[in-house]
């Protein structure tokens, strides 16, 4: 299902694009790096019937703008409340993947008023160690100099698993086009604002809406372990493994993903 036109929204220094699909209470779905919110479209045919469906692109991917300096985690969560400001949604259940969840630990910790439940997919709470952070930063240096189509290349195994990549082209193809409008630019300082994200294992423990939290078998970026201490850390919450999935499970497995979240939000 396609979305409606996009909207446009000023926030800080940049322009943030969304779309909105559907009919019902409100769901935020933020989209992982470096992709934009086309990602969700695979799922949103099994949620639109019943939930009005806000897809943002986060600074610095799809149409919206980068700003000046690192797009950290506190100008993505500003962003986002942007967003839901102006879509007129006062509080919902916000789903994230990767930096998608990266940003909703932040604004958790600004905006928690607004956070009716989490989804928390493909995700982490630690921030980067110092070889992560060090890899980043030589990344955003990297595409400034060579352009992004090398760094791109290189994602697709950390983002997509060995299934996916074997046996549907198709979806490597959509990622690597969505990826595509992403701006050299974008890319160095989306990376940047990720090196310096905090670390948020003790915000885990002020969790107290419902949360979902999901991964894929295939994950090499943000695996089983990865959830299994947001589980351990996160009171109530729910967890679950999509088989044949890796750090984009929305994308690669939309059937099986639509269907625990629908789970998720009727079970609220």
């Amino acid at each position: 299902m396609e979305p409606q036109s996009s909207q446009r929204v000023r926030s800080g220094d940049a322009d943030i694009f969304y779309w909105t699909l559907g009919d019902g209470p409100p769901v935020v779905l933020l989209h992982p790096f470096p992709v934009h919110h086309e990602f969700w479209l695979p799922v949103t045919d099994t949620l639109a019937p019943r939930h009005r469906l806000i897809l943002p692109d986060l600074r610095g991917h799809g149409d919206s703008g980068v700003g000046e300096g690192p797009a950290t985690m506190e100008k993505h969560a500003a962003d986002v409340r942007a967003v839901m400001d102006d879509a007129d949604v006062g509080r919902a259940p916000m789903i994230g993947v990767s930096i998608g969840g990266y940003l909703l630990f932040e604004f958790w910790r600004k905006y928690r008023s607004r956070v009716a439940a989490l989804g928390l997919c493909n995700t982490k709470a630690p921030a980067d160690n110092a070889e992560a952070r060090a890899g980043r930063l030589q990344a955003a240096n990297d595409v400034l100099d060579r352009g992004t189509d090398p760094f791109f290349e290189s994602m697709i195994e950390k983002v997509l698993s060995k299934t996916t990549r074997e046996l549907r082209p198709d979806l490597v193809d959509g990622v690597m086009r969505m990826m595509k409008k992403m701006s050299p630019e974008g890319v160095a300082q989306v990376q940047r604002g990720m090196a310096d994200r905090p670390d948020s294992v003790e915000t885990l423990k002020t969790i107290n809406v419902p949360t979902l939290l999901v991964t894929g078998d295939e994950d090499v970026t943000t695996g089983v372990k990865e959830v299994e201490l947001m589980h351990q850390h996160i009171k109530g919450s729910q967890m679950r493994v999509i088989r044949k999935a890796g750090h984009y499970s929305p994308w690669e497995q939309p059937q099986e993903f639509a269907r625990i979240l629908r789970q998720f939000l009727d079970g609220m």
